[in-house]
């Protein structure tokens, strides 16, 4: 793979670790899709190269951005909160959300992370054209907009 982008985070565990996530050089495939290479070393499970594909290569890039974070998040490691970037910016940085978007019902839906089950929404509140999904422990999971058209913003109806 030919690397484009590294990040190191800190496993804070005994003895300490290091989580190191590389993103390659997306290529077209001979089917006319591109794909992006991306590798996560220090987690169980994800010690060897993998690929997304998309229809064109920053397509493929964001799919491989999206699906490491996923990854990371998603880690045993970053829900005992043992994952930190030691060099994290101060202030907010971006956060990603996943938007679906059904235009020719023109309905959307907003989830707060990658995957969400069934079962895992436990909780409804309406409010006009906006049904939000709690879990259980009260965590907003996702939001339905009915006229998502009107009420997306536009960078989000792409």
């Amino acid at each position: 793979m030919y690397e484009i982008a590294r990040r190191t985070l800190t496993l804070c565990t005994e003895p300490m670790g290091e989580v190191t996530v590389t993103i390659g050089l997306p290529y077209e495939e001979p089917t006319g899709e591109w794909s992006c290479p991306y590798r996560v070393d220090g987690l169980a499970g994800w010690e060897h190269e993998r690929k997304v594909t998309g229809v064109d290569s920053l397509a493929a890039v964001e799919l491989a951005v999206a699906t490491v974070r996923a990854a990371l998040t998603g880690s045993h490691e970053a829900k005992e909160g043992l994952l930190s970037w030691d060099d994290e910016p101060v202030g907010r940085r971006p956060q990603i959300v996943y938007v679906n978007w059904d235009k020719d019902h023109d309905i959307a839906y907003i989830a707060m992370k990658h995957e969400i089950v069934p079962g895992d929404a436990v909780r409804q509140t309406v409010a006009e054209e906006v049904v939000l999904d709690f879990a259980s422990s009260g965590e907003l999971l996702g939001m339905e907009l009915v006229n998502a058209a009107t009420l997306l913003p536009s960078e989000m109806r792409i």
